[in-house]
């Protein structure tokens, strides 16, 4: 069988997984592990990717990213190509350090995000590279060092995972270290990184289920997500490529509908792209997100980068407005 494109829009929340070929490894020192980290957070840096969890394992890597203007493909190239290079001159080897074809999955944010954070950043423990939850506290090599505050890498976006457990940082840490913890009992949850349908439904159990109610949902080896999400996405790749505008066109075409909005609800401009909740705000921009994506084929992940919330409040803006004339 082919394999599948990439869905690859700026914007877009993805988990990625990166294996050592043959699943050798990819670090045999503190050296390695350094480069990597150094590596990932120069070019984090220089591409405004955004990096909200990250493990480096010895034969692989996670990472939960939102992707840029250049989108996943060029930045995991920069990436994984230099990192390659400098790790074979370092140990004197020849070929493939990384499988061919990194994972990446398209994540249904707002059901999802903090069940990523959380498996992404107890790898290490799952492991074995650490013993216990203080020891993981203090691991430079993992994320959740950073959001619990032991360890400094001013490229990691901790401010906005944390406000998925608290509006004050200390009591957002306390928070999500509790949370972390919660989760340790739980296992590997291959739900979150397993092929077909248990991403678009949860557990396997649950799949079971469904297959004996005869009931048929749809699901996409790239994307975690409900089958109305995955279909949503897909949709949207083809009318992506229907609907092609430069970059250049591209935003002249969202200020334009969203300047437009925000004359017509008289509210200003700000207010829609920072995010305001109040109503008549959310009003405005359920509208400009229903333009643009319907009538100008932008992606979910843009619009929402552009009007101040996640790629799941677009789609279940749309949801609500097709449900309501259905």
């Amino acid at each position: 069988m082919p394999r599948q494109a990439r869905l690859d829009s700026p914007g877009t929340l993805h988990h990625v997984i990166v294996r050592g070929i043959e699943k050798r490894r990819i670090v045999d020192n503190v050296k390695d592990q350094e480069d990597f980290v150094s590596r990932l957070g120069g070019i984090v840096k220089e591409t405004k990717t955004a990096i909200y969890a990250w493990a480096l394992m010895t034969n692989h890597a996670h990472i939960l990213l939102r992707s840029a203007t250049d989108g996943i493909s060029k930045f995991m190239r920069r990436f994984l190509t230099g990192y390659a290079i400098t790790y074979n001159l370092r140990h004197n080897r020849h070929g493939h350090l990384f499988q061919n074809r990194y994972k990446s999955i398209i994540c249904d944010e707002d059901t999802y995000f903090a069940e990523l954070v959380r498996y992404i950043h107890l790898n290490p423990l799952r492991a074995g590279l650490v013993a216990t939850i203080s020891e993981l506290d203090r691991y430079r090599y993992c994320g959740h060092s950073v959001i619990v505050g032991k360890t400094q890498y001013d490229w990691q976006d901790c401010e906005y995972t944390l406000k998925w457990f608290g509006n004050k940082e200390k009591e957002a840490i306390k928070a999500y270290r509790e949370f972390v913890i919660a989760g340790i009992e739980e296992g590997g949850r291959p739900d979150l990184v397993g092929g077909g349908l248990s991403r678009s439904v949860g557990r396997w159990s649950e799949v079971v289920s469904m297959r004996r109610r005869g009931q048929r949902q749809l699901s996409d080896e790239r994307i975690l997500g409900s089958g109305e999400f995955v279909q949503r996405i897909l949709e949207e790749a083809e009318e992506r490529i229907r609907n092609y505008y430069t970059a250049d066109e591209k935003k002249a075409k969202i200020r334009e509908v969203v300047e437009e909005t925000c004359r017509k609800n008289n509210i200003k401009i700000d207010e829609l792209y920072y995010g305001g909740r109040r109503r008549n705000v959310s009003f405005a921009r359920a509208q400009a997100a229903h333009i643009l994506i319907e009538d100008f084929g932008i992606t979910l992940a843009e619009v929402a980068r552009n009007l101040g919330v996640t790629t799941s409040a677009i789609f279940n803006m749309l949801k609500r407005k097709k449900d309501k004339f259905n």
